[in-house]
């Protein structure tokens, strides 16, 4: 029995912190007491200002909520850590959310025992991030973390949706599971106006509501949140068409190439269609810049143009070199992208 009363206020106020809801019972035997005893210590933690509020149900229980301040948070050690080098990492790989993360980094660096700090240190000084420079809308975090939350707990939320068109909608939404792709986080959730799944892009959601109602999970079709995701963003619309047909091994491609892996089909035991379509034309260029193998291509003129002129660049700064003195002048460069 745990009869250190501060210890044991501690202990109930991180199994509070663990969990959204907790049973009298539940709390009684994790801490060894009776439920009388947890009510008291409930009693003295709300004349402390901690927002721990009674539920209703079968049995009742409690859960801390939101209040005007956010409690302490008790992490063990391996929690310490591990949040730490997240925080580390979130720094240089959350779009938007770069001061945030290192604001939150240092009020735990501040406060980690010596022999944590002296891990995390560990940790940062031997590892590191590429940083490349971002493009495109940015995540809101607030709103990031609302929804982790309401993934969690399995609550049902509102927003308004802004589609890739422009149109806007109010959506009522189960929310599932968040999948970051591509510098952009996603939202996968089952539509409760459509009864089917859909996925929203985070930065198109605005005036993001709880609503307090649970709901059931549902199993996501495949079982696979990502690979899901992946398949709809291969599928979605896009303003430019380009299909190659690689002459190698859909394996071989998929190992080496930047397209996503649901875009990328087998045609045969040694050859395979890649779909490098998109929105963007350098990054269709970058994608068939790494097929690494002899492939003809399929795509609409605006991408043939890009890719002449690209070639025409990469040549003229070779100009010179041995392997070139066949090639009579830069225009005969646009047969490099005909079909063979």
């Amino acid at each position: 029995m745990t009869t250190d009363l501060p210890a044991r206020m501690l202990r109930l106020l991180s199994l509070l912190q663990t969990r959204r809801e907790w049973s009298g019972a539940e709390l009684a035997e994790r801490l060894g007491v009776t439920t009388r005893t947890v009510r008291r210590d409930i009693d003295r933690l709300r004349e402390l200002e901690y927002p721990v509020e009674g539920t209703t149900g079968h049995a009742g229980g409690y859960r801390l909520a939101a209040g005007a301040a956010m409690p302490p948070l008790l992490l063990d050690d391996e929690e310490a850590t591990v949040t730490a080098v997240a925080l580390r990492t979130a720094a240089g790989q959350l779009t938007g959310m770069e001061e945030t993360t290192l604001r939150a980094l240092a009020k735990l660096e501040q406060v980690l025992p010596a022999r944590l700090r002296t891990q995390v240190a560990a940790l940062q000084e031997s590892t590191a991030a590429i940083e490349w420079e971002r493009r495109g809308p940015r995540t809101d975090p607030s709103a990031l973390a609302a929804l982790a939350a309401a993934c969690r707990d399995r609550e049902t939320v509102t927003f308004a949706y802004t589609t890739r068109t422009g149109d806007g909608a109010d959506r009522r939404v189960d929310p599932h599971h968040l999948v970051a792709s591509g510098g952009l986080w996603y939202l996968l959730g089952h539509d409760q106006d459509r009864d089917d799944w859909r996925i929203y892009r985070l930065d198109r959601i605005s005036g993001l509501t709880p609503t307090r109602r649970r709901f059931t999970r549902r199993a996501v079709p495949g079982g696979d949140p990502a690979l899901y995701v992946a398949g709809k963003i291969a599928s979605a619309p896009v303003r430019h068409r380009a299909v190659a047909t690689v002459r190698e091994p859909a394996d071989a491609v998929r190992h080496r190439t930047w397209a996503l892996a649901t875009r990328i089909r087998a045609t045969g035991s040694n050859e395979c269609t890649v779909d490098c379509s998109g929105d963007h034309l350098p990054g269709i260029a970058q994608i068939l810049t790494g097929l690494g193998a002899d492939y003809t291509l399929d795509a609409d003129e605006a991408v043939r143009a890009y890719l002449r002129i690209a070639a025409r660049r990469a040549l003229g700064a070779l100009d010179g070199l041995d392997g070139l003195d066949g090639l009579d002048g830069l225009d005969d460069v646009a047969a490099l992208d005909a079909p063979s």
